[in-house]
């Protein structure tokens, strides 16, 4: 797994400018079991560098783009960070090993359930989850120093961005064109501006939140 990420980061430098990633991400991606985050008839193929389905209709990311959005992010080990979307949890692991405190919201009860049972069974006890609205981010603990979002909303919801710190980072996949998302780094200054850049076309699910309904 891990040298096919490798090898696709290499092939898409065109788009990300990223013709290797940061040893200490590459480390945590090996150091993640991925097979304890699918589901039991797919693992036989959790180490292949491919999305995977899970429970309710959602999947777990493709490696690659997981290694890459973690990447993207340039955390350190003192970092507060949000992500929206627990899904199976996976992402939230590989953040764990990266940063002081991941704090994680999952639309689906059931799956925050799920997935907090997991983290927390694996001994990722610097995450904490809860089944909420990521569109309105988790407000109590910000300002984040990296947010990373892993479903996809039409544009880039405004509470994220004020929850986002100054010198802080925001991954997120926004729109639809052809089925595919625009994967957008949107870094934010020390004086509040906030700057983005396309990174790569992606695939999510859409970010369901009751503010969009």
């Amino acid at each position: 797994m891990l040298k096919e990420i490798a090898d696709d980061v290499r092939r898409t430098a065109q788009y990300t400018g990223r013709t290797e990633l940061s040893p200490r991400v590459m480390q945590q991606m090996e150091a993640v079991p991925r097979h304890e985050f699918v589901l039991p008839e797919e693992r036989s193929r959790a180490y292949l560098n491919t999305a995977l389905p899970i429970a309710h209709g959602q999947t777990i990311s493709q490696p690659l783009i997981v290694a890459l959005m973690t990447d993207l992010l340039e955390t350190r080990p003192g970092d507060i960070v949000l992500e929206v979307g627990t899904g199976s949890g996976y992402q939230a692991a590989v953040l764990s090993g990266l940063v002081k405190q991941v704090y994680s919201i999952e639309v689906i009860p059931e799956l925050a359930q799920s997935a907090s049972k997991v983290l927390e069974r694996l001994g990722y006890d610097n995450v904490a989850v809860k089944a909420g609205d990521g569109y309105l981010g988790w407000p109590e603990h910000a300002p984040f120093d990296g947010i990373i979002v892993t479903a996809a909303p039409d544009e880039i919801p405004q509470p994220l961005l004020q929850q986002l710190a100054p010198g802080g980072r925001l991954v997120i996949p926004v729109g639809e064109v052809n089925g595919y998302q625009e994967l957008l780094l949107v870094e934010k200054s020390e004086d509040g501006k906030t700057t983005s850049r396309s990174v790569l076309p992606v695939r999510f699910v859409p970010l369901v939140s009751p503010e969009l309904d």
